[in-house]
């Protein structure tokens, strides 16, 4: 089950969030400006917003099985019929209907790998499952740029549908619901709301969404800028890229181990948001100095950023308990989205109009807010 959950979410991820590696083809091919290719790539990201918590709701009530294996063939669908439309606005529209459907990877194969495992294991679990998406962005790294070079766009978006439609296809035949899901079933309780008995959810949604900025800052320009600024090879850019995104991924298990060993998971995270903002100053600095350490910069910022994510997951489906988890999850990835969607066109519009530095040196007062907020007392 957690292979099953982590490849569902691999796949869907190459195409949520592994976009950002056509940027450079997407301006050249339809003559975006850098806001105008920020805001088409994140569009994935806005249909996130709209279904995540309907996707949750979906899992309480029929199970994750369902509503993995139906919402990742949607994606493939809805994603193979985007890969040959030519007019940005089209495209676009399609993206976030990819986004809408994909929610139900990120709503449901939590819920799944937290259900089949204790509370001494959730960290680890849940920080494999999450290394899906990093994973997700690597694999995007490595095939979409050779890809849009050999067929455009056209075969760089089909591939990836291509591969969820075969993973959703295991889910249908392999996948199966936790036990307590049956169990909840039979029982037929309707425990009362866990946002109505404190702020600690609302505050875990909130820092989570606070640090994902500089998660989606350098996830969607770093190829952009290595390309344009750097004057380095796309697919060179994007070999570099996954290999970051195999760290994150490395790293995201780390820190999910650690939470284990530790019994907490809101303490790791405040310490990860602290570290985020440090890293996310030393890009700045680096890129205004024309140093040489900015890939070295850019590198430890998009590893470091990456790493809270299974952190805030495994304490929502905690605090919300075994019935709302999903709904609970599904917020979670709403705020996050909704972050991650405004990224992509307000740091390109500060790009475009001021530099890179100043754009990445706006996202370091974020982490910091983040690492406030962070509710470390509710775990008590």
């Amino acid at each position: 089950m957690l292979a099953l959950g982590t490849a569902a979410q691999t796949a869907a991820s190459t195409l949520l969030f592994g976009l950002p590696f056509l940027l450079p083809a997407l301006r050249e091919e339809d003559q975006l400006t850098l806001a105008q290719a920020g805001a088409l790539v994140a569009a994935p990201s806005l249909g996130l917003v709209l279904t995540l918590i309907l996707w949750g709701a979906f899992a309480d009530r029929y199970g994750e099985r369902l509503a993995l294996w139906s919402g990742l063939g949607l994606t493939g669908v809805l994603a193979l019929a985007a890969a040959p439309v030519d007019a940005p606005w089209a495209r676009g529209l399609l993206l976030v209907l990819v986004g809408a459907a994909g929610a139900s990877v990120n709503a449901a194969s939590g819920r799944l790998v937290m259900g089949w495992f204790g509370a001494d294991q959730r960290g680890l679990a849940m920080g494999i499952r999450q290394m899906g998406q990093p994973l997700g962005v690597a694999v995007a790294a490595l095939l979409l740029p050779p890809l849009e070079r050999a067929g455009g766009i056209t075969l760089a978006l089909a591939v990836p549908a291509v591969l969820c439609l075969a993973v959703a296809a295991l889910l249908l035949v392999l996948a199966a619901d936790p036990p307590r899901a049956e169990a909840a079933a039979r029982d037929g309780a309707r425990p009362r709301s866990p946002y109505r008995q404190s702020w600690a959810l609302a505050r875990v949604h909130l820092a989570s969404a606070l640090l994902v900025v500089p998660q989606f800052a350098t996830a969607t320009f770093s190829a952009e800028y290595l390309v344009a600024q750097q004057h380095w090879d796309a697919a060179a850019a994007g070999r570099v890229l996954a290999v970051v995104a195999l760290a994150g991924a490395l790293g995201r298990l780390a820190v999910g181990r650690w939470s284990d060993l530790v019994g907490s998971r809101l303490r790791p995270m405040r310490q990860v948001a602290l570290l985020s903002a440090l890293t996310m100053a030393l890009v700045a600095v680096a890129i205004e100095n024309g140093s040489p350490l900015v890939l070295a910069a850019l590198a430890a910022a998009s590893v470091v950023s990456v790493t809270d994510n299974g952190l805030g997951f495994t304490a929502t489906a905690e605090l919300a308990g075994t019935a709302w988890s999903g709904r609970a999850l599904g917020t979670q990835n709403t705020a996050q989205n909704v972050a991650a969607f405004l990224t992509g066109p307000l740091v390109g519009a500060l790009a475009g109009a001021r530099g890179y530095g100043p754009a990445f040196a706006a996202c370091v007062a974020l982490p910091l807010l983040g690492a406030c907020v962070v509710p470390v007392r509710a775990e008590r």
